[in-house]
């Protein structure tokens, strides 16, 4: 062999070492599934490692809960009847006399839209000033009738609501028709009032409602409040209630269809359904069988997991799910993704060893070449 050839080929055993050395160091899209198991607590990590069965499933199992408080539920739907400052009044009068004072003979004089002031004080012709606000039609309807009695013989009056400018509500975000209404008899609950503003303009399952009342809040699912009449809670004047789309998301990294933050589409989403959101898993890098849920779970939660009840605070948890085993795919359908949760999928060992050869041949066969040219 000549001097060339013998460096050639030290210097293809060079690179093969290096290449070796360097293997580890490999570009890759994250921990593999022994480095995740090794930071368990049990292994002096700082995450407790968890595989995911029926036990845990049931355990973790809390879906998002969103209502009214029994203060909400419980106020009482808004007297129509009773009469308010803002609200709008239709008046007629009736003078039995050949020469009545508000009108011409055996015809009805109307006061259209009458608007109750900020006092509660409407005004009617012969009548006065008379206080509106704290009565019922009928009891405005015998006050006009004293004053008008007085000016004109047997006046036959009547007085309609015809709309309550004082107790109005506002819609705002994500509804068909935002603005201000009023709270008339049609429209005295929450979702009367929505349907009056043309309903929701994003998809009902991810529509949430707020409403505000006040200092106080209160949130529901669109689809819970139309599944559970007891959540229509009545309206009170002053009320804001918005509507705006679940804002809730998890990650996904490593070897999946996709690395990215995903929106929730529905109230609740399964493992396996929050894979197939991102594209499932990608078939030339995963590992089926390293499935990794990261997620910070209330102390409460984690103790059920765990069996325990010396936990204190929120602990990180690390969920495992192997779709290689017999229920793998089941569990992975019932185990629930929580917001915040990070789904990570490790890459196959097959897939590292590719990357580990194609380091070290590729060098190799160049060096080789090299080798042979100089030979």
């Amino acid at each position: 062999m000549t001097l060339q050839a013998s460096k050639g080929v030290r210097a293809v055993a060079l690179l093969v070492f290096v290449a070796a050395v360097s293997a580890c160091t490999l570009p890759r899209s994250g921990p593999s599934r022994n480095e995740i198991f090794t930071s368990s607590i049990l292994e002096d990590g700082d995450s407790f490692v968890v595989e995911v069965n029926d036990h845990v499933t049931r355990a973790t199992s809390v879906p998002p809960a969103l209502g009214f408080s029994a203060e909400f539920r419980n106020a009482g739907v808004l007297g129509s009847d009773v009469i308010r400052p803002g609200d709008r009044l239709g008046v007629s009068v009736w003078e039995n006399t050949d020469v009545p004072i508000l009108g011409v003979p055996q015809t009805a004089t109307v006061l259209e839209e009458i608007q109750v002031d900020g006092e509660g004080f409407i005004f009617v012709p012969y009548a006065g000033r008379i206080r509106a606000s704290g009565n019922t039609p009928e009891a405005l309807r015998n006050m006009i009738t004293r004053k008008l009695d007085q000016q004109t013989p047997d006046p036959q009056v009547t007085v309609r609501r015809l709309a309550g400018d004082g107790s109005t509500v506002a819609l705002m975000g994500a509804v068909t028709g935002q603005g201000v209404y009023a709270i008339e008899r049609p429209t005295r609950t929450l979702g009367a009032m929505l349907a009056r503003a043309g309903g929701v303009s994003i998809e009902p399952e991810q529509a949430q409602i707020t409403v505000t009342r006040g200092n106080r809040k209160g949130t529901i699912w669109l689809d819970d409040l139309y599944a559970n009449p007891e959540m229509d809670i009545p309206l009170r004047g002053g009320d804001q209630i918005l509507v705006e789309r679940d804002k809730r998301a998890f990650t996904a990294m490593g070897a999946t269809g996709g690395q990215q933050r995903v929106n929730f589409e529905t109230q609740t989403i399964s493992a396996i359904e929050a894979l197939a959101l991102v594209g499932g898993l990608n078939s030339n890098l995963a590992d089926p069988t390293g499935i990794f849920v990261f997620r910070d779970e209330p102390a409460d939660i984690a103790n059920k997991v765990m069996g325990r009840t010396d936990l204190k605070g929120d602990q990180r948890v690390i969920y495992v799910l192997d779709l290689t085993k017999p229920n793998g795919i089941f569990e992975a359908r019932d185990f629930a993704i929580r917001e915040q949760d990070t789904i990570y999928v490790t890459e196959a060992p097959y897939t590292r060893f590719q990357k580990t050869l194609s380091s070290i041949i590729a060098p190799a066969a160049n060096v080789t070449t090299l080798a042979n040219g100089l030979q």
